[in-house]
């Protein structure tokens, strides 16, 4: 695989935890710890391969409407697994970032998001961008309003389509980040959920069967063998 023929940004939807869980005999909680270790299988093997930038969606706005012991024991174990893995970050040289709606999760886990970044702030390597509490649409919706709240917005910003376009852009989660080349989603179902609804328009996708917590390298690296084989034309007749 040619490396300038590599995307520059992965999105993945990581999906297949309870599927697993229940193929396997199991309680969905040692399905999601499946995943985690899935996730940072994936994670290393992006590094080591030269992505700059991985969106792992991680917990989703509509992600509430599970049980709520669920949903506890899936928010404690992100806390958790931000909290002990500064080592990897560190040895991999991985920035962590987050999207999604902070104010909304429990303060300890606000805390531990805010340490994460600001520690591996410098790090050269790739940017994992954790979506957590996070929804296309909802993003969508806060970034309207910080451009209503944005004083040094003009007035005629609201009849310039163009300029609407690129404040909308630049008042995202990330706007730093380029918009998702590939997008991923493991487990057999084949649409993306609210994720990343704005910068995926162009985005190639790939679908696999193979549950989340299966993924390894070698996943990675066949999805990413399929994407090197696309003609990108964005529109265009290149």
């Amino acid at each position: 695989m040619e490396i300038e023929k590599l995307p520059v940004h992965v999105g993945i939807i990581m999906d297949g935890n309870r599927r697993w869980a229940k193929l396997h005999g199991k309680a969905s909680t040692e399905g999601h710890l499946e995943g985690l270790k899935a996730a940072k299988r994936i994670v290393k093997s992006a590094s080591a391969l030269g992505l700059r930038y991985l969106s792992l969606y991680t917990f989703s706005t509509e992600n509430w409407k599970r049980a709520e012991k669920e949903v506890n024991f899936l928010l404690s174990l992100i806390r958790r697994y931000l909290k002990r893995e500064y080592d990897f970050y560190r040895r991999n040289e991985i920035r962590v970032v987050q999207s999604g709606n902070i104010e909304k999760l429990p303060e300890n886990l606000q805390k531990e998001i805010e340490n994460v970044e600001k520690d591996t702030a410098h790090f050269p390597g790739l940017t994992v961008n954790l979506a957590i509490n996070y929804g296309g649409r909802d993003e969508i919706a806060r970034a309207v309003l910080k451009m209503h709240n944005d004083k040094s917005i003009k007035s005629t910003c609201w009849k310039n389509e163009a300029e609407i376009y690129d404040q909308l852009t630049k008042h995202l989660d990330h706007p730093e980040i380029p918009e998702p080349d590939l997008i991923i989603r493991t487990g057999g179902e084949q649409r993306i959920s609210n994720f990343l609804l704005w910068q995926s328009a162009y985005s190639e996708l790939y679908f696999t069967n193979k549950l989340w917590p299966e993924w390894d390298k070698e996943d990675l690296i066949t999805a990413l063998k399929d994407y090197s084989k696309r003609n990108r034309r964005f529109g265009g007749s290149k």
